[in-house]
C-alpha cells in the first residue's frame, strides 16, 4: 500500500479505468456474441454490425483496445457476415 498521496490517487484512478475497460471489453464481447448467433436475418444482422463498428470504434478513441485492433476486429466481422449472407 503506498505512503503517499498521489500513488493512492494513481491507485484510485486505475480502478476506476479498469473498471470501464472492463465494461467496454464485456460489452464488446457480448455483441460480437449476438452477431454469431442462428435466429437473426440478414438485415438484424447488419444492424448488429453497424453497432459493433460504433463500440469498437470508441473502445479505440478511449484506448480501450488498438485502434489497429478494432480494424481487424471489424474486417473480420464482415467478412463473416458476407460470408453468411452469401450461404444463404
Amino acid at each position: 500500500m503506498p505512503q503517499h498521496k498521489a500513488p493512492m490517487k494513481r491507485m484510485k484512478t486505475d480502478k476506476k479505468r479498469a473498471a470501464r475497460n472492463n465494461y467496454v471489453k464485456r460489452t464488446l464481447r457480448t455483441l460480437s456474441k449476438k452477431i454469431h448467433t442462428d435466429g437473426l436475418d440478414a438485415d438484424k444482422k447488419q444492424e448488429v454490425l453497424s453497432e459493433v463498428y460504433s463500440q469498437l470504434d470508441k473502445a479505440a478513441k478511449k484506448g480501450v483496445i488498438h485502434a489497429r485492433t478494432a480494424s481487424r476486429r471489424k474486417s473480420r466481422l464482415a467478412n463473416w457476415v458476407n460470408n453468411e449472407s452469401k450461404a444463404k
